[in-house]
């Protein structure tokens, strides 16, 4: 087996894990008519996931007056909520997760999602006791800010330059360079491959699969 390059690898949890994209979108759109406020289109809906919550709102209609966003946070969880127990993960997310963990990887998720949130969707999936650390948006700041990556280096007593962050966003990507942590992109989530690859990520994955069989040769 060749030499560990990184100790710890970090996932986003939306769009790279769950395949929850395509569910996000519909119910931002969902808060927004329930409003009357102009409903966002599909790709300006897509750009802010793995954003917080609000950060999120507030970025999908920077034009509207302030006094909405905690409103459209409201009606989206309402619609979230109402579907998260149907998202399934990636084909192939379960086994890959399996096999990092028996190779002594150290697994964290950084999400835009709440702490609440994370949990339901981790308990739902049966993955809680996969991981050794998590960090929600709502216990820290939002992506792309570093901070998410810092604690939970920290916490587990790795070193920056030995961790790995995988993401589906430019968000993801961009934290990881502002934290001076190398990055891996998947491309079957929220953002277009071409902005993905802009942030010069070491790889960029189409598939579950293919981001597994780089880990095992490249990680």
């Amino acid at each position: 087996m060749p030499k560990k390059r990184f100790d710890l690898i970090v996932f986003d949890w939306d769009g790279t894990l769950m395949d929850s994209t395509a569910t996000i979108v519909t119910c931002i759109q969902a808060a927004a008519k329930d409003l009357g406020l102009p409903v966002p289109n599909a790709s300006a809906s897509a750009q802010v996931i793995g954003l917080g919550l609000m950060e999120a709102m507030q970025a999908v209609l920077p034009d509207v007056d302030a006094k909405y966003y905690p409103k459209m946070a409201e009606r989206y969880r309402y619609h979230y909520l109402s579907r998260d127990h149907e998202l399934p993960l990636f084909p192939g997310v379960r086994e890959m997760l399996d096999d990092l963990s028996q190779q002594s990887y150290f697994l964290a998720v950084a999400t835009g999602k709440s702490r609440v949130g994370l949990n339901r969707a981790m308990n739902s999936a049966n993955l809680l006791a996969m991981f050794d650390a998590t960090r929600c948006a709502d216990e820290t700041f939002s992506k792309p800010h570093p901070a998410m990556l810092v604690e939970l280096t920290r916490e587990l007593g790795q070193d920056l330059q030995r961790t790995l962050m995988i993401g589906d966003t430019t968000h993801d990507l961009l934290m990881a360079n502002n934290a001076g942590v190398a990055a891996v992109a998947v491309e079957y989530g929220a953002h277009e491959k071409s902005e993905l690859l802009s942030l010069n990520p070491l790889y960029s994955a189409d598939t579950v699969q293919a981001l597994h069989q780089w880990l095992s040769e490249n990680a």
